[in-house]
């Protein structure tokens, strides 16, 4: 049922209730009264329409959305205001309709009024409650949806750095490789390409599997591996389980790129890159992918330069999995830097794992 047609019936039906109630009070009191019905049936129609323009008052001036304080006496004087013309019209009647002598002085109509102020003000605190507290609902959700989009604004520019001097590297090695490695600079520009494409669909999707970054990661060694030679250590160990696992796109090669940049490279003899990653169950039960990262370096030369790929992480997994994601890096030992990253299972990887087992 639509809000209108239910704001119709509340209307009808409790008026009509309020009204006949006391007509039938009346009538064992005093008798059935042919013109008192007709009263009756008047204040019903009067009583919705009365109310009515209220509604159309509040809805045009907007004053669900006032402050409290501008709110409650408009409040106030609406319900003055009805009740007084309630009682203008029925008080004149009252008097005719009813032999009391009591009901022709003042204190008669103030307390004629008094009950036309407790019917009227149980009215309209109702409804002005119930859009006041739709409305503060409606600005929750709507701040809530535009901080959503923010958050999905930032996300999606995050997944979309790539660090141009890895480009501007890369380039120039496979340049150097064309004359004295034709088949090997071939090689590069695939594993350029491919590294760029995955770059590009960063901006589209959420989440990929780790088997993609792990792709991603393996073509950037090799092309830096041309670049550093024998000066670059590297080894990747993955745990089966892990492959299908949701990680945020270009995350990992964002992160080795950071070691190699503010580790590797500042040390004369060169350096190791290690990614290792496997699956794990936490205290609550559930299970977490744990990726770890060792590099060569020293983390206060990574602190000093502003770690790309650190900040990236750290806004990136909170923008995804907000505290159920952890990432921290640490000196593990002397001349080795630790990254340490934690992500919670999403549904996505349990249907593809099970898809997964169902094929085979």
């Amino acid at each position: 049922m639509s809000k209108q047609r239910i704001y119709w019936f509340c209307q009808i039906v409790g008026w009509t209730l309020l009204i006949l109630t006391e007509f039938v009070i009346y009538w064992i009191d005093e008798g059935f009264e042919v013109n008192m019905f007709y009263l009756s049936i008047a204040n019903i129609v009067l009583g919705i329409s009365l109310t009515n323009v209220y509604r159309i008052m509040i809805q045009r001036w907007n004053w669900v959305r006032l402050p409290f304080y501008k709110l409650a006496p408009r409040v106030l004087v609406s319900v003055l205001v009805l009740a007084l013309i309630m009682t203008l019209i029925n008080f004149p009647f009252d008097q005719e309709l009813i032999v009391n002598p009591q009901l022709h002085d003042l204190s008669a109509f103030m307390a004629n009024m008094a009950s036309w102020v407790k019917t009227m003000l149980a009215w309209i605190l109702s409804y002005t409650a119930y859009h006041y507290v739709e409305r503060t609902r409606d600005a929750e959700i709507e701040k809530i949806l535009l901080k959503t989009s923010i958050r999905e604004t930032e996300a999606r520019v995050l997944r979309s750095q790539l660090n141009p001097h890895f480009m501007f590297n890369a380039l120039n090695s496979i340049r150097a490789l064309v004359y004295e490695n034709p088949q090997k600079a071939q090689q590069g520009i695939t594993q350029l390409s491919n590294i760029l494409r995955n770059s590009l669909l960063a901006d589209r999707r959420k989440t990929v599997d780790l088997r993609e970054e792990i792709k991603t990661v393996d073509d950037y060694l090799a092309l830096e591996k041309v670049r550093y030679e024998d000066r670059l250590r590297s080894l990747i160990d993955v745990d089966p389980r892990a492959m299908y696992w949701q990680v945020p796109p270009m995350m990992l090669q964002t992160l080795v790129e950071n070691a190699i940049k503010h580790g590797v490279s500042k040390e004369v003899g060169g350096g190791f890159v290690e990614l290792h990653a496997h699956v794990e169950p936490t205290a609550q039960g559930r299970d977490e992918l744990h990726i770890l990262i060792r590099n060569t370096g020293t983390l206060g030369d990574r602190e000093a330069s502003g770690g790309f790929g650190l900040k990236n992480t750290l806004q990136r997994l909170d923008l995804l999995y907000g505290p159920d994601a952890h990432f921290q890096i640490a000196q593990e030992a002397q001349g080795v830097v630790l990254a340490d990253v934690h992500i919670p299972q999403q549904s996505d990887t349990v249907f593809k794992r099970e898809t997964l087992h169902d094929v085979q």
